[in-house]
């Protein structure tokens, strides 16, 4: 079988390799891998600087937005074969720690968990793969084309489920969000505020395009003002970071409305630095009850949640998200960004 793999920690190792078919173990499916799709993770681990192979090997299977067809699964286990289904990122740690032995391995306290076609498993960029029955997750038939988008929904699932964790230790009412980038993890924030019920707000920094016109399509407002000068304006109660660029982090925790929380799930590069004043942004969290939080990775029922909220959003709108889908074979032109760029994914049956 072909499968995306490269060296970790090297970069410019990626390639398209042969490799033997995997053969199930008990109490696993076999999947035909359909679609993978392609986010920053996977090019921090091509560009060399994140990852590690499996125990013993120097190269790692790449990807973990998965979407596959089962083409065999064990008796009694509730799949058949032709089920659309995606595999989880992570499996907890063996120790376990008190996270991990409750289910929660997305809050792993001691780092020993591992992440498909991240850290120490290989990932789902192959024409064949296997999943564990409890990490495999069935999806609608309609999302044939989009379920790749489950991945990052989970994430953002999370992000809106601690929101609203945090916001119950009082009276919580938010009305009004703001989601700061409108890339693939941005719009689908926006897409489970809308379908939340709240006024939501997407700022970045482009000002045409498909990203706009998603958020319009959403029924959301786009801004591409300064991100201090839309916060101050706005005060939103609920604040979805998803860019990363430290500048905009500390600009959202700054200028939030009193009781407001903001939620970072962008991941800084770091090596920038930024002027700030400490004072006032502690005086102001503070004395507004704020709260920051941050956020990665998503659990079982996060998933499920992700899976809930897609089979309910336009089929239409979450096809405009998918901008480019590109065979394996030319892996390559996926991991450069295109201008109009919002989510590429891989074809792997192609």
């Amino acid at each position: 079988m072909r499968a995306l793999t490269v060296r970790p920690g090297q970069p410019s190792t990626a390639e398209v390799t042969e490799l033997p078919d995997p053969v199930p173990a008990a109490g696993e499916l076999l999947i035909e891998g359909v679609a993978l799709g392609i986010c920053g993770t996977d090019k921090e681990i091509l560009s060399g600087k994140y990852g590690s192979a499996p125990p013993g090997r120097d190269r790692l299977v790449l990807g973990h937005e998965s979407l596959g067809r089962v083409h065999s699964a064990p008796p009694a286990s509730g799949f058949a074969p032709g089920d659309l289904v995606v595999g989880v990122v992570r499996r907890p740690d063996p120790v376990p720690c008190p996270a991990c032995g409750v289910g929660e391995f997305d809050m792993c306290r001691n780092g020993q968990y591992t992440e498909r076609g991240i850290k120490e498993r290989d990932g789902y960029g192959a024409a064949l793969w296997t999943v564990d029955v409890p990490y495999a997750l069935r999806l609608d038939a309609a999302l044939a084309d989009v379920g790749m988008l489950i991945e990052p929904t989970s994430v953002v699932a999370k992000a809106w489920e601690q929101v609203q964790r945090v916001g119950q230790r009082s009276v919580f009412q938010p009305q009004r969000a703001l989601i700061t980038g409108a890339g693939p993890i941005g719009l689908l924030a926006a897409l489970l505020g809308v379908q939340r019920g709240l006024e939501v707000h997407v700022v970045d920094v482009v000002t045409d395009g498909p990203k706009p016109a998603a958020v319009v399509a959403l029924g959301a407002t786009y801004h591409h003002d300064q991100v201090a000068d839309v916060v101050k304006r706005l005060r939103p109660d609920v604040i979805i970071e998803a860019t990363g660029v430290g500048q905009v982090a500390f600009d959202v925790i700054s200028h939030m409305a009193p009781y407001g929380i903001a939620c970072l799930t962008g991941v800084s590069s770091g090596g920038h630095r930024i002027n700030l004043d400490a004072g006032v942004i502690n005086r102001e969290i503070v004395l507004d009850n704020n709260v920051v939080i941050g956020s990665v990775n998503a659990n079982l029922r996060h998933y499920a949640a992700a899976a809930q909220a897609l089979a309910s959003a336009d089929l239409d709108w979450l096809r405009a998200l998918i901008t480019r889908r590109v065979p394996l074979a030319r892996f390559d032109e996926a991991l450069t960004v295109q201008p109009g760029d919002i989510k590429t994914v891989l074809t792997l049956n192609g």
